[in-house]
């Protein structure tokens, strides 16, 4: 068992890992979310890009965040647009980006990490397909992940199992060169595509997941699967 990340720096005297925590209106998981990664990752750094949520979720943040914590706050623009703030005030070596629900568990974040700087890492992704559990609670999310898997491999010459994770690992000085511009979830597939066009390997790591259903706050849809398509589209087309 991998135990929590403690308060280190990496060799070149940075933390070891930036988490970023998009939010919008979770104050029905915040708490819990906030102390189990404080708990399971004490030596990261966590950025918080708050989305002008109508709930108490940005009182509670100002209420727990660390003193090595960063609190960003803005106008509801979409996941990409909070994730994106977030990497700009990145200064761990790695970088992933957290969930405010309860879909992952971040008591899995030291492993990843472990498993990156054994590796000498660039990317590295948490895959829930390598691990046998639960995978979804709609079928048709299962089905859906699995095609834009497929459609990734079969695009960029890539050999994920599991492209649409919310754990993605990079180091942060290859975030720092990327240039981003989706606002809401299509900066995942993004992301993913940059790196593929750059020929960066990702290594997979297999984590567990707790999928929630759409009356428990599940905000991604199916009309985001077709612009998630049009992205692996558009950028096989143009490049980066």
């Amino acid at each position: 068992m991998v135990p929590p990340l403690q308060q280190t720096k990496a060799a070149s005297g940075q933390v070891p890992l930036s988490v970023v925590m998009p939010i919008f209106n979770e104050e029905k998981t915040l708490r819990e979310i906030l102390e189990r990664v404080f708990r399971a990752c004490a030596g990261a750094e966590c950025i918080f890009g708050e989305e002008g949520s109508c709930d108490n979720s940005l009182k509670i943040l100002q209420e727990l965040a660390r003193p090595q914590d960063t609190i960003l706050t803005k106008v509801n623009g979409g996941k990409g647009s909070a994730v994106r703030m977030g990497y700009a005030h990145a200064t761990g070596e790695y970088t992933i980006v957290q969930d405010a629900d309860l879909e992952y568990s971040p008591e899995e974040i030291p492993a990843l990490l472990q498993f990156a700087e054994e590796h000498d890492a660039k990317a590295v992704f948490g895959s829930r397909r390598l691990k046998a559990q639960k995978q979804y609670v709609h079928f048709s999310f299962f089905v859906g992940g699995t095609l834009l898997t497929y459609l990734c491999n079969f695009l960029y010459g890539t050999r994920l199992t599991d492209q649409p994770t919310c754990y993605k690992m990079v180091r942060t000085d290859i975030l720092r060169t990327i240039m981003l511009r989706e606002n809401d979830f299509r900066f995942d597939p993004e992301l993913t595509c940059h790196l593929a066009l750059r020929k960066v390997p990702i290594l997979e790591y297999p984590v567990s997941y707790h999928p929630r259903t759409r009356a428990e706050g599940k905000k991604i849809c199916w009309k985001d699967w077709f612009r998630w398509i049009w992205v692996f589209l558009r950028m096989r087309i143009i490049g980066r």
